[in-house]
């Protein structure tokens, strides 16, 4: 955050960088006193965000704020000079790019909240427990899953069901659960990386059309390479011995929760579909796999209607109401969704003063492609990598597809190294708050910056093409 804001101090109090850049959009604001007033609230509600578990307001609410004010500002700005007309296609322009992300991660969402709905986390989580297995062989299973159900689950979701896991086996060994909740952020970190699906920024390079749906998955290797090095180091530091049997315990998966999951996978297949094959947008085909889960969901209503009159369920069950697809729609992240029009708006609208044509000269101007989404992935450790890969996206800096995938790399990965640098590292320290901290995860950062740099160096030797 301290080298963002002495970025930006510099680039506004730079004349000479001001002058040899060209007005963006008609006006140059970047010298105003509207542009200062900008940066200054982008910067006052981001520092919001960041302390969000300290002060306990949501992240979204500032941000929406800032927002509105930022174009508000501008709107001021240009309406001053009769220039209304490119504030409003502009904003529109920005707000579309929003709507397909929107949608896009609404019908994730609910797929995510149906499958919660209907036991199937839990269930893996409750395997896992009456396996008897030991606290080695946990550390790595519950990283590996993290690692593979990142691509297709959102990377938070994913670290809070193995990190249930971890608390249910680890109760008595509190060493093995902070190590665990570590070596699981990681994991989802890096496994979201290699998938257009896996993580935000992936899914907005893929939206982007700056690569295609297949080229992503040359991250793989490296990705592993990001899990792999830390883990191996962490695991020398396990304890020993497995947990109690009392830590077992036993859930039903409800009726229809492999077909909504296959129902998912089919949604993904027609979103692909949809974008490589017809040339549509994917959230076009997301929008469409929305309906398969509402066609089931009838059925399954039906179904529970029908068995509920042939034979009336015993009194203790009857608290388990029918299924109901807008129930699993409400129950999506809404504030994870209103932070992301927040910050898409707000870096939107200093895109449009002119803030991120003077960055883009001064980051991928000054420095190799490499260095800067090096730093860009660093950065990202600290502030949320939504705002740095839109911002790296508006800028977008003339680069080679292995640059495109090293800065989705970067971003995806860097999170990792510090426990606020990602929402599963910050969800993480709310659920196992006593064992997961700030500081538990920082004494293994080097090991984390060792696989995130390992992860760089194995990219550019197997990926490095023109």
């Amino acid at each position: 955050m301290v080298r963002l804001l002495l970025l930006l101090s510099s680039l506004i109090t730079s004349s000479s960088v001001m002058a040899s850049v060209e007005a963006f959009a008609g006006l140059d604001l970047t010298g105003h006193w509207v542009g200062y007033v900008a940066i200054t609230l982008f910067v006052l509600a981001y520092t919001l965000v960041i302390f969000e578990e300290k002060i306990h307001l949501r992240k979204s609410k500032p941000v929406l704020l800032a927002a509105g004010l930022i174009w508000m500002l501008i709107g001021y700005a240009y309406s001053s000079r009769h220039l209304s007309h490119a504030v409003e296609e502009a904003i529109r322009g920005t707000f579309l790019e929003y709507a397909e992300l929107f949608f896009f991660l609404l019908v994730a969402m609910t797929y995510i909240s149906a499958l919660l709905e209907r036991g199937v986390f839990e269930a893996l989580r409750d395997w896992l427990v009456s396996r008897s297995l030991s606290y080695k062989s946990l550390f790595w299973i519950t990283g590996i899953l993290a690692f593979f159900i990142s691509p297709i689950a959102d990377n938070m979701t994913t670290a809070l069901i193995m990190c249930a896991v971890v608390l249910a086996v680890g109760r008595e060994q509190p060493k093995f659960i902070g190590l665990a909740c570590i070596n699981i952020v990681v994991g989802a970190n890096a496994g979201g990386a290699f998938s257009p699906f896996g993580d935000i920024t992936t899914l907005m390079v893929w939206q982007k059309g700056l690569l295609d749906f297949s080229q992503f998955f040359v991250l793989f290797l490296p990705s592993v390479v990001n899990f792999v090095v830390p883990a191996t180091i962490m695991y020398l530091a396990l304890p020993a011995g497995k947990p109690p049997e009392s830590a077992r315990e036993e859930s039903a998966l409800k009726h229809g929760g492999i077909t909504i999951l296959g129902l998912f996978l089919l949604t993904i297949v027609t979103a692909v579909s949809f974008h490589n094959f017809l040339g549509l947008p994917a959230v076009f085909g997301m929008m469409t796999g929305l309906a398969y889960l509402q066609f089931y969901g009838f059925y399954l209503r039906k179904r529970d209607h029908f068995l509920a009159e042939q034979a009336p369920p015993p009194q203790e069950e009857n608290n388990n109401e029918s299924f109901d697809v807008f129930d699993n729609i409400a129950r999506a992240e809404w504030d994870t969704l209103f932070f992301f029009y927040g910050v898409i708006m707000a870096v939107g609208g200093l895109g449009f003063i002119g803030y991120l044509g003077l960055l883009s000269a001064e980051i991928y101007g000054e420095l190799s492609l490499t260095t800067a989404n090096i730093m860009v992935g660093l950065l990202s450790s600290v502030v949320d990598n939504i705002p740095v890969m839109f911002a790296v996206l508006t800028m977008n800096p003339d680069m080679s597809n292995t640059q495109w995938l090293l800065v989705t790399l970067t971003a995806g990965v860097g999170g990792s190294l510090l426990s606020i640098g990602s929402a599963a590292g910050v969800a993480l320290m709310g659920q196992a708050r006593e064992h997961y901290t700030f500081l538990t995860h920082l004494k293994w950062t080097p090991a984390i910056a060792l696989g995130y740099f390992a992860s760089i160096y194995v990219h550019l030797l197997i990926n490095n093409s023109p």
